[in-house]
């Protein structure tokens, strides 16, 4: 996998340079970092395969686009919108342009599907599915264990009740889903393409922590000193909302 890795990392930048980009069937490859804009005159991702496509990169535009069954572009998560414009091409059935959220976790909320503005001049399509979809909540941190009692004692006598557990925190809210603009000829068959514009479901509730050991009891010489109860256990957060439902919109050219 290394190698390969190290292969496409060559391969990718001379290829850019001719404007052409192919990825063979059941292969991926990461396209180099960069921001902005970026132009090719032929990319083709063969059956199977996937061609990733950077953060920074902001608007894609393809003179000829080949995907092959079950081909996959995918778009890394941003803030930013991302634009893609296809002249003419071909993409075959069960074909994604995933542009996906990333899942929240402990030192980050989830993000938001990027929005995605989508322009296909002279492009047959079998199927093709657009995923927008917010990232999964970040789950709730679990609450911490209750401090153990101290044990019963001969002079003291009575053992300490363990202290509760404390609560978890709830899950974090899910990231929303992304908006989609997409630009097709009046011919073309809307019904052939498939949205995804879910909101992120909500993080999962934090775990409540354990109850503390209860204070041991102690054999003394005259009497013996009874232990104590162990502490509750802390009451587990709430699921986090799902993030809201993206949005739609088709224009006619």
């Amino acid at each position: 996998m290394r190698k390969f890795c190290l292969l496409a990392a060559l391969v990718a930048p001379m290829a850019l340079a001719q404007g052409q980009v192919k990825v063979d069937a059941h292969n991926f490859l990461k396209l180099p970092q960069r921001v902005g804009s970026l132009s090719l005159d032929q990319v083709e991702v063969a059956d199977h395969a996937t061609l990733l496509i950077p953060a920074g990169v902001t608007e894609l535009k393809i003179g000829e686009l080949r995907m092959g069954r079950d081909a996959r572009l995918g778009i890394a998560p941003s803030a930013q919108a991302f634009r893609l414009e296809v002249q003419r091409g071909e993409i075959g059935t069960g074909s994604h342009i995933t542009a996906s959220g990333a899942a929240g976790s402990m030192n980050r909320p989830a993000s938001a599907g990027r929005n995605l503005d989508l322009r296909l001049v002279d492009v047959r399509v079998d199927e093709i599915t657009l995923d927008v979809r917010g990232g999964i909540g970040a789950p709730g941190r679990p609450g911490l264990d209750g401090a153990d009692g101290d044990a019963a004692g001969c002079l003291w006598g009575q053992a300490e009740r363990g202290w509760d557990g404390q609560p978890g925190e709830n899950g974090e809210t899910g990231g929303a889903g992304g908006q989609v603009r997409l630009e097709v000829p009046e011919t073309f068959p809307v019904e052939q393409v498939r949205v995804r514009l879910d909101g992120g479901a909500g993080g999962a509730p934090g775990e409540g922590g354990a109850g503390g050991h209860g204070g041991a009891s102690k054999g003394c010489l005259l009497y013996k000193a009874d232990g104590a109860r162990n502490g509750r256990a802390g009451q587990s957060g709430h699921p986090g909302a799902a993030g809201a439902t993206g949005s739609l919109k088709v224009v006619r050219f």
